[in-house]
């Protein structure tokens, strides 16, 4: 039977927009160089720049750190269910 992880505190740390670090991580969805979008505690973020590179991934421990120019982060607002599902159990 799989292990069950407790979520963790999400947590950024920016340094002079050229090294982010991540707690709480729980996906890496995509990256190049340009931009990594993250599956956190909080929602998706998307982090934009130039010349991005993850220095490291930890999925055990959800840590991520970023080099690279920073210009934006961006989180994603959680999906509400829509449709039939959501008039169904409410």
């Amino acid at each position: 039977m799989a292990e069950e992880r407790l979520p963790q505190p999400h947590k950024l740390t920016l340094n002079d927009r050229k090294s982010l670090l991540l707690s709480g991580t729980a996906e890496v969805l995509s990256f190049d160089e340009n931009s990594v979008i993250l599956k956190t505690g909080l929602g998706v973020l998307t982090v934009q720049g130039q010349q991005l590179h993850l220095k490291t991934l930890s999925p055990e421990n959800g840590q991520v750190a970023i080099d690279g120019h920073i210009s934006a982060l961006i989180y994603e607002e959680p999906r509400l269910p829509s449709g039939l599902f959501q008039k169904l159990f409410k």
